[in-house]
C-alpha cells in the first residue's frame, strides 16, 4: 500500500482507547506527516496487563509494517518499562528484525530526549499510584539517571484524562521543590490532557518539562529527516536539538 504522505508516514499503537494524544501528536506535527493509528484495549492499569499486551502490539505493528509506513512507535511507557531496559531493547530489536522498519518505544524516546536536553538529574511525576513508580524509576536510573522522585497522583487509570491542568501543575511544583529540584521535569504517560501547562511550569521553574507528546513530535522529526520548531509546548520542541 503507498501513501502520499509527503514527509513519511508513521504507525503509532497505542496501548488504551483513551482518545487526545493522538489528536494531539497531530496538531503538533509538521505538515506532511501521515499517522496511522492503531490501538490496543488496556483498561485497568495494572502490571499484570501491562505485562500481558506483547502479542497484541507485535500483531498491530506487523500491520503497519505491511502497510509501508516509515516508522513505527508503539506508545506506552508502562508496558515496556515493567519489562526493563534491557529487555525492552531486546524486544524492539528483534521487532526491527523481523519486519525492517525503524521501532521506538516511549520509553526510549522518553530517555533520548532528556539526554537530548542534556538532564542528568530528573523529578519524574505521573497518573499511578503505589509500588509500580518504583519500576518506572529504576528504568531511568539503569538508563544513568539520578531519579529524585517519581511520585503519582491517586487517580483512577481511565479516569487520568480528566485532570485539570492546575491539577496537576499543582502536584509537579509540590513533587520538584520537595525533591529539591533537577535538571528536568519528567511527565509519564500521554493520557495527561494538559499541554498547556508545559510552558507555564518551565517557566516558573526553570527547567525543561519533557511531556510525551512534544517528545514524540520531536524524535519522529528527528528520524523522518525534518526540523521545524513549534513555540509553546517546552524547549524540547522549540529548540529542536539533535538526537544524541
Amino acid at each position: 500500500m503507498g501513501f502520499s504522505s509527503w514527509r513519511g508516514t508513521l504507525g503509532m499503537v497505542h496501548p488504551t482507547l483513551r482518545p487526545g494524544s493522538t489528536e494531539e501528536f497531530i496538531r503538533l506535527a509538521p505538515e506532511g506527516i501521515g499517522v496511522i493509528p492503531m490501538f490496543l484495549n488496556i483498561n485497568r492499569g495494572t502490571r499484570d496487563e501491562f505485562e500481558a499486551v506483547f502479542s497484541g502490539y507485535e500483531q498491530l505493528i506487523k500491520v503497519c509494517a505491511d502497510a509501508g509506513c516509515d516508522l513505527i512507535h508503539p506508545s506506552g511507557a508502562p508496558p515496556f518499562m515493567v519489562q526493563g531496559l534491557k529487555r525492552e531493547a531486546e524486544i524492539v530489536k528483534g521487532w526491527e528484525e523481523k519486519f525492517g522498519v525503524p521501532i521506538f518505544t516511549s520509553g526510549q524516546n522518553h530517555i533520548t530526549a532528556l539526554r537530548a536536553l542534556g538532564a542528568k538529574t530528573i523529578v519524574g511525576a505521573t497518573y499511578f499510584p503505589g509500588d509500580i513508580n518504583a519500576t518506572f524509576a529504576r528504568y531511568f536510573q539503569d538508563a544513568g539517571f539520578d531519579v529524585r522522585s517519581m511520585t503519582g497522583i491517586d487517580v483512577p487509570f481511565d479516569r487520568a484524562q480528566e485532570l485539570s491542568g492546575e491539577q496537576v501543575y499543582g502536584h509537579i511544583k509540590k513533587c520538584f521543590l520537595k525533591a529539591g529540584g533537577g535538571d528536568a521535569i519528567y511527565m509519564l504517560g500521554s493520557g495527561w490532557r494538559v499541554l498547556e501547562i508545559v510552558k507555564l511550569l518551565e517557566q516558573d521553574l526553570q527547567v525543561p518539562v519533557l511531556h510525551p507528546v512534544p517528545a514524540r513530535v520531536w524524535e519522529v522529526q528527528k528520524r523522518l529527516h525534518i526540523n521545524e520548531p513549534r513555540k509553546g509546548y517546552g524547549v524540547l520542541l522549540e529548540t529542536m536539538p539533535p538526537l544524541p
